[in-house]
């Protein structure tokens, strides 16, 4: 039996009009196996945490860019699908419904900076990290190491 997770990317940025902060939901993906912190997770924030969001692209990138979430989000699922079954797009209101253990939130803010949340579900849904890619990796490497 595997460790079921989804990922789930949103944009986030403050209303002009109101000063309150908005978010739109742009995907989310199920993975089948190893959904634990410390499994393709901690792989994710790596991978974040080498890349950066801009607004625009002038063709002189070398390294992992997003443009904007929708891009983000474009980039996720084509790193983690390799070939047939584990990797799945689901709609956006069945998070916490597809039997996952464990859900992922990777928020592109306003200021271009990423959000990595991450959630147990068992009985309830509990935060059990919110930070940076790289506290993420901080966090669920040593978790791994004592292992």
């Amino acid at each position: 039996m595997g460790t079921r997770s989804t990922y789930r990317v949103l944009e986030e940025w403050t209303n002009e009009k109101t000063n309150k902060s908005e978010s739109k939901e742009l995907l989310l993906m199920y993975v089948q196996f190893d959904g634990y912190p410390s499994g393709h997770p901690l792989d994710t924030a790596k991978w974040l945490s080498g890349g950066k969001v801009v607004n625009g692209i002038s063709g002189e990138e070398n390294d992992l860019t997003f443009n904007g979430a929708g891009c983000l989000a474009a980039q996720l699922v084509a790193m983690h699908k390799e070939g047939v079954g584990n990797t799945y797009i689901e709609a956006l209101e069945n998070r916490g419904d597809c039997w996952e253990n464990y859900l992922y939130d990777i928020i592109v803010k306003e200021d271009r900076s990423i959000e990595y949340v991450c959630f147990e579900n068992y009985d309830t849904i509990n935060e059990i990290f919110r930070g940076s890619a790289d506290d993420f990796i901080k966090k669920f490497s040593e978790v791994e190491e004592n292992v």
